[in-house]
């Protein structure tokens, strides 16, 4: 079965671009939006398995959308982002966004990236990656998020890797358990946190200090 993907930026170039590089081999382009309010609204009628989300659009911008498609749990969403617009990356870190990645990346990256984050897997492109960190490295003075202290001793183990950005395949490695062990602390710990992907999950763990 193919992954579903929508493609989110207001550029029609763009667009087409990626449609060109993404369609076929496993991934199918279901729709176009080219600002974020007809993203939300196509991810609500198309219901694609990942939205690949411009930040800088009129109107309502990619981070809204983000944060709005993420709420109504209609999609994974991966950012395409440039290099200086710190701003907006961390803005869709907090809104949700499952990955980044950056414009100038190739066909091979952006088809690894969507299958990732399809997979339910947090992608960041590692020029992004350094800056993130560096703006999420706790701890902060904010109190820690509800459900902290209710994790397990486990699931605190887990979430910190998470803070290191380790994949299931890594964490499962790394703590000599299975990855469907791995995929299923991961869930348990979104739940109880009320978080809504593994980014999240990354920057609450640097937040409280355990990364």
């Amino acid at each position: 079965m193919s992954i579903r993907v929508l493609v989110a930026d207001d550029h029609a170039a763009i667009r087409a671009g990626l449609r060109a590089m993404l369609d076929g081999d496993g991934l199918e382009i279901v729709g176009e939006a080219g600002d974020g309010a007809a993203a939300v609204r196509n991810a609500r009628a198309l219901r694609p398995d990942v939205v690949l989300m411009d930040v800088r659009m009129p109107g309502v911008d990619g981070i809204e959308a983000t944060r709005a498609i993420v709420a109504d749990g209609l999609s994974q969403v991966l950012v395409l982002t440039t290099f200086d617009l710190d701003d907006y990356v961390f803005g869709a870190v907090r809104a949700g966004a499952a990955g980044f990645l950056l414009k100038s990346s190739t066909a091979d990256q952006l088809r690894t990236a969507v299958l990732a984050v399809a997979r339910g897997e947090g992608v960041l492109a590692p020029e992004v990656t350094r800056r993130v960190l560096a703006e999420f490295a706790g701890p902060r003075e904010a109190p820690p998020p509800p459900g902290l202290d209710d994790l397990t001793p486990r699931e605190r183990e887990v979430l910190q890797a998470l803070g290191r950005g380790l994949s299931n395949a890594e964490l499962a490695a790394e703590l000599a358990i299975s990855e469907p062990t791995a995929k299923t602390h991961v869930s348990r710990i979104l739940a109880k946190l009320g978080a809504s992907s593994r980014m999240q999950l990354a920057v609450i763990a640097r937040e409280a200090g355990l990364a």
